[in-house]
């Protein structure tokens, strides 16, 4: 099933379901507890597509693709590196990507994006995709030259529209060994498969959860395969996996 959230004319954001991929209805409870579908009948273009989520928290994992880390010359892990995106860095399908004065170079970064589903603290990996409630896609927005200026990656990361997540969140999906791509003004520049992390995704629960809870909506991104190089003002970056859709952002000045 694929939820979304979304709005329509000048409602508040809601949580929704989409019905072969064109029809849109509300959804009545928690999507993460007990709800009841209502009747599919507004089409999707009517509707305004938001991230699908909003977190307590988005944990991100670096350098989870060894090519990603050779580019930069960097060694690849020996157990997940976690940082933080801030939830004010999330926006939707669509939703401008916002280059900040601070840096001259901002890149994107595709990746596969899990939504936790049910509180998880100290997970044993066997148990661990208990938690997962679906699948989205995400672009770790960085500002690289500030990422390789400071001490940590707070700042780089975190700013307003740099987390873009969606369109949707699908519940049914394999994640073992899917084909990431990113393409900026229509032209591939990244393409990976998440069969190449270093840490799959039970081994990324277990880890991060040894260290904080995990909350029902909140969002794992599992790292960026090689190929990311700088955006500009005009652009529009499109990340793609089969099954999970397209999430595409245009680029302007903050």
């Amino acid at each position: 099933m694929r939820l979304i959230r979304y709005t329509h004319h000048d409602s508040l954001p809601q949580y929704g379901w989409l019905k072969d991929d064109h029809l849109v209805g509300s959804l009545e409870g928690d999507p993460f507890g007990d709800y009841r579908r209502m009747e599919a009948a507004v089409p999707l273009e009517r509707v305004r597509l938001l991230s699908p989520v909003h977190p307590s928290k988005i944990v991100c994992i670096g350098r989870n693709y060894p090519a990603h880390a050779a580019e930069h010359g960097a060694e690849v892990p020996t157990q997940p590196l976690i940082f933080l995106k801030p939830p004010s860095a999330l926006i939707g399908p669509g939703d401008e990507i916002r280059l900040p004065p601070q840096s001259e170079r901002v890149e994107y970064e595709a990746e596969l994006v899990v939504v936790i589903g049910s509180p998880v603290y100290r997970a044993p990996t066997e148990l661990a995709m208990d938690h997962v409630f679906g699948y989205t896609l995400g672009n770790d927005v960085t500002a690289r030259d500030l990422q390789r200026s400071d001490d940590q990656w707070t700042r780089a990361k975190g700013f307003d529209t740099f987390c873009p997540v969606g369109p949707w969140i699908e519940t049914d999906f394999d994640p073992a060994d899917a084909i990431l791509t990113c393409h900026v003004n229509g032209e591939l520049k990244q393409m990976g498969s998440t069969r190449d992390m270093v840490f799959n995704i039970p081994q990324l629960i277990t880890y991060i959860s040894s260290v904080m809870t995990l909350l029902p909506g909140d969002l794992i991104m599992t790292g960026t395969p090689s190929g990311v190089s700088p955006l500009s003002v005009g652009d529009v970056v499109e990340v793609a996996i089969d099954g999970l859709g397209r999430l595409a952002n245009p680029v302007a000045n903050q």
